[in-house]
């Protein structure tokens, strides 16, 4: 059967699919995507993953013709390059910056507009890799001949050729006015064009895959490789190319990334927290918000199983039992709670309402995100969240004006970015099926949300 090869590098974890070129998934592989603790800072393990990227291939050859391989990845990181490969590791985001280069980075970083997000954790924003890298290495930053982001680095790998694209240059690298359809200013002031690759369309493509990869792995040495694009953008196109419109796509997973075409009015000068500004695979500014959602669930779980069911629910909400945010050191949604999550109330050391409390509090973490947007008609649920259907019927009831659909197939970054492969020829909209989520039975969520929104806003104040 004929299947896209799509690379899907996650923050935590890597995966190689195979799937229609309608979009449906065929099967898929997994890998941790690890990080090495140094030298010279922590970074990603771009040699194993290739490795096991080789194998993963190499099984999905004997199984399938493959028409073509779509990279996609997430943003907040990329390589420097040079003529051979990267000069310098792949910084991982999390990385803690050294105080004196993350001042210098504060400094010279430009307004919202031309960041498209706020000044996030740790290393991210490609951009303040770059300025360290510049500061801390510069006999090797001297040598660099391009940067590239993390899906057209394993486009690149693949096909030897080097792209920019405008998804994940827009993916809160800090290098890409979304607005203005322009490289940041940053990008003059430090003489960084040099480093950026010519910008190709996330459907084009690059090349034939390197006949060295063809010949260890057994695909066709003319299977074409795209030029990729950011995660959360390929899942944003996937429900484009299906037709939807006046839409708000939430997607979950490491973190809740919701993204909108609901652009017109928006002040893209105004920075508000969690606020993102991205652009879709034509350029056009896409306002979004991000909270880190995953490790948020996991710290409230503390390793409960779930599902999680209605009964629990209503004995959380009536009792006042809540996970206050954040666990973890990203505060972006709610500046000023990092590392201040807790859980309160009377099931807070109950193991059972563990995981009904983790889906519970997701959903109300994406109720903010969601209503933080331009009001869209229809706001569209996917990703690791909807695998408990709680998690959809609670976010369906805290948003009563909405139309609340959820995906249920839980690959939606997979199947838009397959997509891309057919962009040039589509001309209907591809399939798509969204469920409703079942509302009934759910206790007073909306003044349980005030409440708990008082509790740490008070929090905030003391």
């Amino acid at each position: 059967m004929t299947a896209i090869a799509v690379l899907d590098v996650g923050k935590t974890n890597a995966k190689l699919y195979a799937v229609r070129p309608d979009g449906g998934v065929l099967s898929s592989v997994s890998t941790p995507n690890r990080t090495l603790e140094g030298p010279p800072y922590r970074h990603h393990d771009l040699a194993g993953l290739g490795g096991w990227l080789l194998d993963a291939l190499a099984g999905l050859a004997a199984r399938h013709a493959v028409a073509a391989i779509v990279p996609c990845a997430h943003g907040g990181t990329g390589v420097l390059m040079g003529e051979e490969g990267p000069v310098m590791p792949m910084i991982d985001y999390e990385q803690a910056l050294p105080a004196d280069a993350a001042a210098a980075y504060a400094a010279a970083a430009g307004s919202f507009r031309e960041r498209g997000s706020g000044i996030m954790l740790g290393a991210a924003h490609a951009a303040r890799q770059l300025l360290w890298l510049e500061r801390g290495w510069p006999r090797a930053f001297a040598g660099a001949r391009a940067f590239l982001h993390t899906p057209q680095y394993w486009a690149w790998w693949l096909s030897g050729v080097a792209a920019d694209e405008v998804t994940s240059a827009a993916a809160q690298s800090h290098l890409w006015s979304a607005p203005d359809r322009r490289p940041a200013g940053i990008v003059a002031e430090r003489g960084w064009g040099r480093l950026m690759p010519p910008m190709r369309p996330a459907w084009s493509t690059l090349g034939p895959v390197r006949p060295e990869i063809a010949a260890r792995t057994g695909l066709d040495p003319a299977t074409p490789v795209l030029c990729g694009i950011h995660d959360s953008s390929a899942n944003f196109y996937r429900y484009r190319a299906a037709g939807l419109s006046d839409v708000t796509v939430v997607s979950t997973g490491t973190w809740i990334v919701a993204l909108t075409d609901r652009a017109g009015g928006v002040d893209f000068d105004r920075e508000q927290p969690g606020r993102t500004c991205n652009a879709d695979v034509f350029g056009a500014p896409v306002p979004g918000m991000l909270a880190m959602g995953g490790r948020e669930f996991s710290a409230v779980t503390d390793g409960a199983a779930g599902p999680a069911d209605r009964a629990t629910i209503g004995r959380i909400v009536a009792g006042g039992t809540m996970a206050l945010p954040f666990f973890g050191f990203d505060d972006g949604l709610f500046p000023g709670r990092a590392r201040r999550g807790r859980v309160v109330g009377p099931l807070a050391e109950a193991a059972e309402a563990r995981f009904s409390l983790a889906v519970l509090y997701a959903a109300l973490l994406t109720a903010e995100i969601v209503e933080a947007l331009p009001p869209a008609g229809t706001v569209v649920l996917d990703g690791t969240f909807v695998r408990d259907p709680l998690y959809g019927a609670i976010v369906g009831a805290l948003l009563p004006a909405a139309n609340v659909l959820v995906n249920p197939d839980n690959a939606g970054v997979a199947a838009g970015a397959a997509l891309l492969a057919g962009h040039e020829g589509r001309r209907e909209p591809a399939p798509l099926k969204l469920d409703r989520p079942d509302t009934g039975g759910l206790p007073d969520l909306a003044s349980y949300r005030a409440r708990w929104r008082d509790r740490f806003t008070s929090e905030n104040t003391t």
